[in-house]
C-alpha cells in the first residue's frame, strides 16, 4: 500500500498554534462523549512515523463506498501546500491506525485512493461538502482521500 502525493507549491497557512490544539481537544471530548461537533467527526489514533508515539486528531469523514463500516477522510490541511502530520503517520503505519466514533473504538486499515476510485470519491465529498472544494481550489496539491476499512481479526496490533 503506497501513500505519494507531493507537496504544492502554493496553498493556504496550515492550520497550528495554541487555538487549534485547544479546539482539536475540545472537539475529542466532544466526539468521545457522542455529542458530536455538528459534521461526521471521527477521531483518528495514528502513530508518529518518527516518534513511534500515539497521536491522536479529530478528523472530518464521509461514508465510505464499502458500506457502513468504511470511512472517507481527506488529508485537506485547509487547502495548505503541505499535507497534515497527521497523513504522514498514516503512511507510515497504515495497519495500525484506529478510529473513535462515539464510545466505539475500531481497528481499521487505511488505503489512499487513486485514479476512478479517488474522482469517485472525491465527487462524492465535494457535493455533500463545499469546503472541500475551497480547499482543493488553494492549492496545486492533490488532497489525498483516504479510505479506512476495519482491520481483519488477526491483524497487526495498534
Amino acid at each position: 500500500m503506497a501513500f505519494e502525493t507531493r507537496r504544492g507549491t502554493r496553498g493556504a497557512r496550515q492550520p497550528s498554534g495554541r487555538l487549534l490544539a485547544w479546539m482539536n481537544r475540545w472537539m475529542m471530548r466532544r466526539i468521545r462523549s457522542g455529542k458530536g461537533v455538528g459534521a461526521s467527526t471521527l477521531v483518528l489514533n495514528t502513530i508518529g512515523r518518527k516518534s513511534g508515539a500515539e497521536r491522536q486528531n479529530p478528523v472530518t469523514y464521509f461514508p465510505g463506498d464499502r458500506g457502513p463500516d468504511s470511512w472517507l477522510i481527506v488529508a485537506s490541511a485547509a487547502g495548505a501546500a503541505g499535507n497534515p502530520a497527521w497523513f504522514h503517520n498514516v503512511a507510515a503505519h497504515p495497519d495500525q491506525v484506529r478510529i473513535e466514533l462515539g464510545d466505539r473504538e475500531i481497528p481499521v486499515t487505511a488505503e489512499q485512493l487513486t485514479g476512478a476510485d479517488r474522482e469517485s470519491a472525491r465527487r462524492s465529498i465535494t457535493s455533500s461538502s463545499s469546503p472541500f472544494a475551497q480547499y482543493q481550489k488553494k492549492t496545486d496539491r492533490e488532497l489525498p482521500v483516504i479510505r479506512l476499512t476495519p482491520r481483519q481479526p488477526g491483524g497487526p496490533p495498534h
